[in-house]
């Protein structure tokens, strides 16, 4: 999940609502392939001229750098940002979200002050992977970020910002149903807190740790959380239950009201105080500097209503729901071996199979489909019949479960056997397929390799072209099974470590 209501006094958190990581926050599987510079000499792209459309494949793949005048000749100017619903998404061939918005705001005001007359300067949007951000920026394939970054003395040694596009920030916890009291920030000596190692969370939680050795307390456990989730990800957890509490920047939580309505705002346990969000761009580009910095003062006094903006971008999504929750779990344990022993079988991850099944049927071995898709796995009768599963009473829940951890597993060693794709990235797009069907995902790759992006990557890659051409439903769908999957994992992992505890101590 990802939105901003664009309260422009703070043009804006809202922007940029994604999570304030340093430069090297990764999603690193998920990076488009970097282009060469001979390649980038040998292209010496021209512009569209008047009339013509705005191909997609010249603005993701061509590279050119300089300042805002070189944008102008070119007539484009391209904005990176993250793709997420509320922020940037596409709905089939429609690009939504606040970045987007703004993008439409930037590009009137840049062409008012050109006053060309038939000649349009484009304002695009590219969404990346995070960890490409400012490479892509500083390899010349984007002319702005806008994806919430915080002004910090290391962004700034390799990249511009303008004028601070927000108030000062403070990084706070927010709880859920799952969390046990907490009277201070001192109660979390000892406890256990999931970040990305990447992001400034982190170093906050580090400098914490640094006190509580001081003052002789356990430190707080620091746990990586995939680089693949954003902020939202983790809040969007913290509220189903799947985690007890994150941290994230104040300006965010408003955007969550009315959404997710068993979060807790502690604002009174402040991790940083201070922080300021930016739109970067490359050094030495005064001519960008002063024409951004004029945008942010002329729009940052106006204002589009938070909640208008949260009833258009964010309230119809299919937020995840509590794979941890009491029943839902108990389910996962009692089904726990059939997964195991057909995930071993076919060589696919367990979880990933659990996490599958919960988002078919929440693991109910009774539920029906209006299409005739049939218990735990949401197995057609056909699709069981079929040669290349051929596995019979699929209404058993051992065999149901066994057809649809082999049919993911054809539809892996079928369509994704290329030595380049890795493990887990050939079980998500097999996961995609199984949703979308296997030509619409060969057609999906072929336009994401033509448009610069990686086909054999799903997060950030084939995902934004599965957005613009099939919609949201496959898109969430993956990124859902990807949470559950997250959630078991964390799960697991924390009985290992009170079990070897429990071991250590003799009990």
């Amino acid at each position: 999940m990802r939105f901003s209501p664009l309260f422009s006094l703070l043009l804006f958190p809202l922007l940029v609502a994604c999570s304030d990581a340093p430069d090297d926050e990764t999603k690193d599987a998920a990076s488009p392939p970097p282009t060469t510079s001979s390649e980038a000499a040998a292209s010496n792209p021209v512009a569209p001229q008047e009339g013509e459309l705005l191909e997609e494949s010249y603005v993701f793949r061509e590279v050119w750098t300089g300042d805002l005048d070189v944008m102008e000749e070119r007539r484009v100017i391209r904005i990176l940002t993250v793709y997420s619903p509320g922020r940037y998404y596409m709905d089939r061939s429609e690009e939504k979200g606040l970045v987007k918005e703004v993008a439409g705001l930037l590009e009137k005001f840049i062409n008012k002050r050109l006053q060309r007359r038939n000649v349009i300067v484009h304002v695009v949007v590219i969404p990346l992977a995070r960890s490409q951000l400012i490479p892509a920026l500083l390899e010349g394939r984007g002319d702005l970020i806008l994806a919430g970054l915080s002004i910090t003395p290391e962004r700034q040694e390799v990249v511009d910002f303008s004028i601070p596009a927000t108030k000062p920030l403070s990084e706070i916890l927010l709880t859920g149903p799952s969390a046990p009291p907490l009277s201070s920030i001192d109660d979390l000596s000892g406890q256990t807190v999931y970040v990305r190692h990447s992001s400034s969370y982190r170093e906050s939680l580090e400098r914490l740790n640094r006190r509580f050795s001081e003052a002789g307390r356990d430190p707080v456990i620091i746990e990586p959380a995939s680089e693949l989730l954003e902020d939202d990800d983790l809040v969007e957890m913290v509220n189903s239950g799947m985690l007890p509490w994150a941290i994230v920047d104040d300006y965010k939580v408003p955007l969550w009201d009315d959404v997710f309505e068993d979060l807790v705002v502690r604002d009174d346990i402040v991790f940083r105080e201070g922080g300021r969000i930016a739109w970067a761009f490359r050094k030495d580009s005064p001519k960008m500097e002063e024409a951004i910095n004029s945008f942010l003062k002329k729009n940052r006094e106006g204002t589009l209503t938070g909640n208008v903006l949260k009833n258009r971008w964010v309230k119809d999504f299919d937020w995840a729901a509590n794979a941890l929750a009491h029943q839902d779990f108990e389910r996962f344990s009692e089904l726990q071996p059939l997964f195991r022993k057909y995930g071993e079988q076919y060589g696919v991850d367990y979880l990933l199979a659990a996490a599958q099944g919960y988002q078919e049927s929440r693991l109910d071995p009774n539920a029906r489909s209006h299409a005739g898709a049939i218990g735990v796995m949401q197995m057609l009768p056909a699709t069981a019949k079929d040669p290349n599963v051929g596995i019979p009473d699929i209404h058993k829940t051992d065999a149901n479960i066994h057809a649809g951890i082999k049919y993911l597993a054809y539809l892996r060693d079928r369509y994704y056997s290329d030595p380049e794709i890795d493990d887990l990235n050939r079980t998500l797009l097999a996961l995609a397929t199984y949703n979308a069907g296997p030509r619409r995902m060969i057609n999906l790759r072929n336009e994401a390799k033509k448009l610069g992006y990686d086909p054999n990557v799903w997060f950030d890659n084939v995902e934004m072209v599965a957005a613009k051409r099939v919609g949201r439903e496959t898109v969430q769908y993956v990124a859902n099974i990807f949470k559950y999957f997250i959630a078991y994992r964390m799960s697991l992992q924390r009985v290992e470590k009170h079990e070897a505890a429990r071991e250590r101590v003799g009990i």
